[in-house]
Order: C-alpha cells, then structure tokens, then sequence
C-alpha cells in the first residue's frame, strides 16, 4: 500500500497574502513599514529595537549562512527569512524549524514546542478495583 507525502502545514488556495501582501511585497518593504503590518504586541517588540543575539541571527540569515541554531524564542519571524532553515532551542535540544510564508508575524518560540503530550500507558495490577479479576498471565 502505497503512502501519500503529507505536509504539516495544510494545503491553502493561491498564493499566500499577509494583511493583503504577497511574500515577494513584503520583502520590499522596510521595516519601519513591515512592522505597521503587525499585530500590537510584534509591533511593539520591533519597535524597541533588536536584542544582541537577534542582531546576531539577522545578521547570519543576511549573510546567507546555512546552519543557524538559535536560543532567541522571542524572535518575531521577518518575510526576509522565508525558507531559510533555523534550528530553536526548547529548552533540551534544538529543533529544525523550516520558516515558511505562514509563519510571518510569528515568534520562533511558537514552532518549537517546549513540553511533550502526556502519554498514559494502561493501568497497573492494584490500580482499580476490577483490576483483581484480571489475570496476571
């Protein structure tokens, strides 16, 4: 039986606009007028201005590097990084994040989730009172 490739991201109709803007117009525009676009609280982020390590990331993504690992979370997602591939770090390992149109406006802390699902696994002998019927064999 042969598998389908399925993607995460679901599958969207056209091509992908942010506050009616392509990717490619997006990238046009400067930052003062990207961060207009933005939702209060990215907007305020950028407006206080970029931290060192995020300097550091945008100076790396600019250059062209490939593997960029990164602890800066709180970074918000800029069209010039669209498919670039960034590593974040959650807490116990980095975890490779390819930055896609949709993610524009977000923050990398959001792709890279920090706690697993909970897992349960079956009752144990004791655990409930019907448990005493159940054979050990």
């Amino acid at each position: 039986m042969a598998r389908k490739a399925t993607s995460r991201l679901p599958k969207r109709k056209g091509e992908f606009t942010y506050r009616g803007k392509t990717i490619a117009e997006l990238q046009k525009l400067s930052l003062e007028e990207f961060t207009e676009l933005l939702p209060s609280r990215e907007r305020r982020s950028l407006n206080r201005g970029f931290s060192e390590g995020q300097k550091k990331i945008l100076k790396q993504i600019r250059d062209g590097k490939d593997n960029i690992r990164t602890h800066q979370r709180d970074m918000v997602v800029l069209p010039e990084m669209v498919g670039k591939t960034i590593e974040v770090h959650n807490g116990k390992e980095f975890v490779r994040v390819e930055i896609a149109p949709e993610m524009v406006g977000h923050r990398f802390g959001e792709f890279s989730l920090t706690r697993n699902r909970v897992k349960h696994g079956s009752a144990g002998v004791g655990a409930t009172r019907s448990s005493k019927f159940v054979p050990l064999k």
